[in-house]
């Protein structure tokens, strides 16, 4: 199996634009198809074989030897992938991965400013089973006023930032500066965004032209609703609020 010339990751915590993000690269032909290939496909590293991982490498590289991949932060790939190279326990979490996904020097992180509407959303998801809504399709109905739960989105919340905490201590530990990719920025940019990755990938980009957005925002009024129910409740009773 051909290894991949040039491996790249874009890391995430839910809800911040990946999606949006690996449709819109994975249009152009010349930048890998990042998707979530481990969890899609496998999700189990205990059964995990090196054949699963030469498939995936061979799914989501594009003809020019680009491969990318999709990821939230999870140790127990880490820990996998380790055995499955026989890899010293002092080897590094970037050494680790790079074993797996060859050639593997560029990085993405996508993060979200406001992650009270991140977990939001990504309850707004959980409820309504609408995790994305292709361009320009009509809207489902879903009656949600009664499905607002302020643990849920607390512990969501809570989710989200430890995620993140674990993606930045793994750059951290490695001395990897990756390009960060901010959600209300990238929706407010999308086309700059997507050629700003393509040249951070050093990818031929010229003559290419960026697909449109694939997805439509999910936003409506009841997140809204429960995005300000959840500020008043969290809030309550404090003598500084901070919003």
């Amino acid at each position: 199996m051909t290894q991949p010339k040039l491996s790249y990751i874009i890391w995430f915590s839910q809800r911040t634009g990946s999606t949006l993000l690996n449709h819109a690269l994975a249009s152009t032909g010349v930048a890998g198809d990042p998707r979530e290939w481990l969890h899609f496909q496998h999700n189990n590293p205990a059964t995990f074989k090196r054949e699963d991982l030469e498939q995936i490498w061979k799914s989501g590289t594009t003809p020019n030897g680009v491969f990318g991949l999709k990821t939230g932060f999870e140790q127990r790939w880490i820990d996998a992938f380790r055995t499955m190279f026989e890899l010293p326990q002092n080897a590094t979490m970037a050494e680790v991965w790079s074993a797996a996904f060859p050639n593997c020097s560029k990085h993405i992180y996508m993060t979200r400013r406001n992650k009270v509407r991140l977990a939001v959303s990504w309850w707004r998801a959980i409820v309504t089973g609408e995790w994305h809504r292709n361009f320009g399709q009509q809207p489902q109905e879903h009656d949600i006023s009664d499905k607002y739960n302020f643990d849920a989105i607390q512990y969501l919340l809570l989710q989200s930032t430890m995620c993140e905490a674990a993606i930045e201590d793994f750059f951290s530990e490695s001395g990897i500066v990756p390009l960060t990719i901010v959600y209300e920025d990238f929706i407010q940019d999308y086309e700059g965004t997507v050629k700003r990755v393509l040249e951070f990938l050093d990818v031929q980009a010229e003559n290419i032209n960026v697909a449109p957005p694939a997805l439509d925002k999910l936003a409506d009024d009841a997140a809204e609703q429960w995005v300000q129910r959840f500020r008043e409740e969290s809030q309550r009773g404090w003598e500084n609020r901070r919003w």
